[in-house]
């Protein structure tokens, strides 16, 4: 019989993962469970997807804010730091944010307007024409962002930032001023010694500070990048991709797990004869379409992946060979057309405008996305995800 379904995504559910865990057969077992207990059976080139969280949890990456405070005061010197181009969170940028300015006597925080990197809004750009400022050039103060625009809550979390991070700053003993602005060379009015926090763009913005004359630069991804004190690390990626565990603690990406990946890839073929590929996910990429947030705040997608997941779609658009080269067919040989098409397709389809309109994304950054919104970041219980189907067309 044909088949009817294409793409299927399934939350795994899976014991509660603490530090030191086997985290390789946890994963395993589950999956494996998973499938003889709703009755589906596992397939060549399926997908097994882990949760950074789960990962960096089971290798106990966790670090204090007294570690990030002794490690931000060693590099940017403990006096006046520029602290540039954060995000807008309580759970990823606060817990950091506090242990940035335990480690400093004055905090200058410069954000970005009108939103942050990943689309959290301070202002409307509605508001910014009103009011004729230039998000390019104009510089604002604490205090002539208030004339102009008042109070602004977050459309979700209904928390006014510029005030939840001065707050949180002096609550720390250190100084705060606060200030929007784009250019990150207007820090330079303030002091000589940065933390650039942006994540995606970070590269540029050191250069640019370097170049203006920055005397001490140091990006988010360079605090913790070394154990501190005996806390937790992350070599690449330091303090980015980290999230609030307690008050007190932060959990951080997870170390290198490359050989995590196979080592579950090994499993599963040893124990149902399929080769599955294996991920590490963390944040998907898309946009929500209310609150302009894109769901992009961890360094990378997927830390770690095996082989078979490497490079990018090779698809031909359905609706476009419908439209063109079989405009003339309907029904079955419609159907039959098509699937000759697909079947004599070539390996690599770039410049082909049948392929126009298909999504030029890594697969990693595809798949990572679908486990992200299977998986949520609530209490579904589901830190792993199966993704059946992905790599099928019409024709399998």
């Amino acid at each position: 019989m044909e088949r009817r379904t294409g793409t299927v995504s399934r939350g795994i559910r899976c014991p509660i993962i603490r530090e030191g865990d086997d985290i390789a057969g946890i994963v395993v077992n589950s999956v494996i469970e998973a499938a003889e207990s709703e009755g589906f059976a596992l397939r060549d080139r399926d997908v097994v997807a882990i949760t950074e969280s789960v990962v960096a949890r089971s290798q106990g990456n966790y670090a204090s804010v007294e570690a990030i405070a002794a490690d931000v005061k060693a590099k940017l010197g403990g006096e006046t730091v520029g602290v540039i181009f954060p995000i807008l969170s309580r759970n990823r940028f606060a817990i950091c944010l506090r242990g940035i300015a335990m480690g400093a006597k004055k905090i200058v925080l410069m954000l970005n307007y009108p939103s942050d990197e990943v689309g959290n809004a301070l202002v409307s750009l509605d508001q910014l024409d009103e009011a004729g400022i230039n998000p390019y050039t104009d510089v604002l103060t604490e205090e002539r962002y208030r004339e102009l625009f008042g109070e602004n809550l977050h459309p979700f979390t209904h928390v006014d930032y510029i005030r939840y991070y001065g707050d949180l700053i002096r609550a720390c003993g250190a100084e705060a001023e606060i200030i929007l602005a784009n250019d990150p060379r207007v820090i330079l009015q303030y002091t000589d010694s940065v933390l650039n926090c942006d994540i995606h763009t970070r590269a540029r913005t050191k250069r640019i500070l370097r170049a203006g004359g920055a005397k001490r630069v140091v990006g988010l991804d360079e605090i913790l990048s070394a154990s501190v004190n005996g806390s937790g690390y992350n070599e690449k990626y330091g303090l980015l991709g980290s999230n609030k565990s307690t008050e007190d603690t932060v959990k951080l990406f997870p170390h290198e797990c490359f050989e995590l990946v196979n080592d579950i890839q090994n499993q599963l073929l040893q124990r149902t004869g399929k080769h599955i590929e294996v991920m590490v996910y963390g944040d998907g990429a898309f946009k929500d379409p209310v609150g302009k947030i894109w769901e992009l705040a961890d360094p990378v997608v997927s830390p770690a992946y095996t082989k078979g997941l490497e490079g990018t779609p090779n698809e031909l658009k359905l609706k476009y060979l419908a439209d063109n080269d079989f405009a003339e067919l309907r029904g079955e040989e419609l159907k039959k057309a098509i699937e000759g098409a697909i079947r004599k397709k070539d390996s690599d389809l770039m410049g082909n405008m049948a392929s126009q309109g298909t999504t030029p994304r890594r697969i990693t950054d595809l798949i990572g996305s679908l486990c992200d919104l299977t998986s949520g970041s609530g209490d579904k219980g589901t830190p792993v995800v199966l993704v059946q189907g992905y790599f099928d067309n019409m024709t399998d």
